[in-house]
């Protein structure tokens, strides 16, 4: 009796598991679903502004601008280094591809210097060598364009006062719900001829030819425009890691409720045999007895 008693704890316990492991998934399948919705939706705002560097760009050449800023040579440089992780775990290997891929850029690049976004990345990095030069964290909600201007304004802040002199984003790109990939991208100092690139694959190169007025000037236009870019890059660098992080909760818990459902499986077995051998044991116990009556 007191296996059967076991294996029914042992059983109740994983029922309750199975049970928080569906609802986890369920909620991850709607807040991917609600993160792609919203970044679809503001897309369209964020390539306008990208449109309009474009115009500027291609019309006059290459404009004078401190977002251009090379690394003085004379200098030591450094490198900030975007990195977007959640602030929950139960995400299988989502923030572990993160902190691989960081650990490799940072080896590449001179005087690496952090700034984290989400509390699973402070909590790994707080015990690397790197420096942690500032940690974001919004507990898990779902990003906003707010949010995404705070950290885009300290970026070109201490970009333009000169603490660092390259900026770097990595974050967790989406490609399918099986493939999530981390991505490092550049943002800081602009580069004309990949921006120009980037927009041609859209079909903005037809807008060569077009003319366009920019007051008070074409600088102070474009130095106007590249701060909302950073934040679209970043905002949607941010999107990009929600979406990613609730498809691969969605498959870690996916993964934990078929090993649940299997160990339910097998301790059901265990437990009919062991509740099998106790009914058989009674009933020898039951027949021993009554034959040892009849003999009297």
């Amino acid at each position: 009796m007191a296996n059967l008693r076991d294996v029914r704890l042992r059983m109740r316990a994983i029922t309750q598991t199975l049970q928080v492991t569906k609802a986890m998934n369920l909620i991850s399948t709607a807040k991917l679903r609600k993160g792609r919705r919203v970044l679809e939706d503001t897309e369209p705002y964020f390539n306008r502004i990208q449109k309009s560097m474009f115009d500027i760009l291609s019309g006059v050449g290459k404009v004078q601008s401190d977002f251009f800023r090379a690394p003085d040579p004379s200098k030591s440089s450094r490198t900030a280094v975007v990195v977007i992780t959640s602030d929950k775990g139960l995400a299988g290997g989502y923030n572990a591809n993160i902190f691989r891929q960081v650990n490799d850029l940072c080896a590449r690049v001179k005087n690496p210097l952090l700034i984290l976004i989400g509390s699973i990345g402070y909590r790994y990095f707080i015990h690397s060598p790197h420096i942690i030069l500032e940690n974001f964290s919004f507990r898990s909600q779902m990003p906003t364009v707010e949010n995404a201007k705070e950290i885009a304004d300290y970026i070109v802040s201490q970009f333009l006062w000169g603490m660092f002199d390259e900026v770097h984003v990595v974050y967790t790109r989406m490609y399918s719900t099986i493939k999530l990939l981390p991505t490092e991208q550049q943002i800081l100092p602009l580069d004309v001829e990949k921006i120009q690139d980037e927009l041609s694959k859209t079909g903005s190169s037809k807008r060569v030819e077009l003319q366009f007025e920019f007051l008070p000037s074409t600088g102070e236009v474009f130095d106007a425009l590249v701060p909302l870019y950073i934040k679209g890059v970043v905002y949607g660098a941010m999107v990009e890691s929600y979406v990613s992080e609730q498809s691969a909760r969605m498959a870690a818990m996916d993964e934990a409720s078929k090993s649940a459902e299997d160990m339910l499986d097998s301790l059901q077995i265990s437990y009919n045999r062991a509740r099998q051998a106790g009914i058989t044991q009674e009933m020898s116990e039951i027949v021993g007895g009554s034959a040892a009556l009849s003999d009297r």
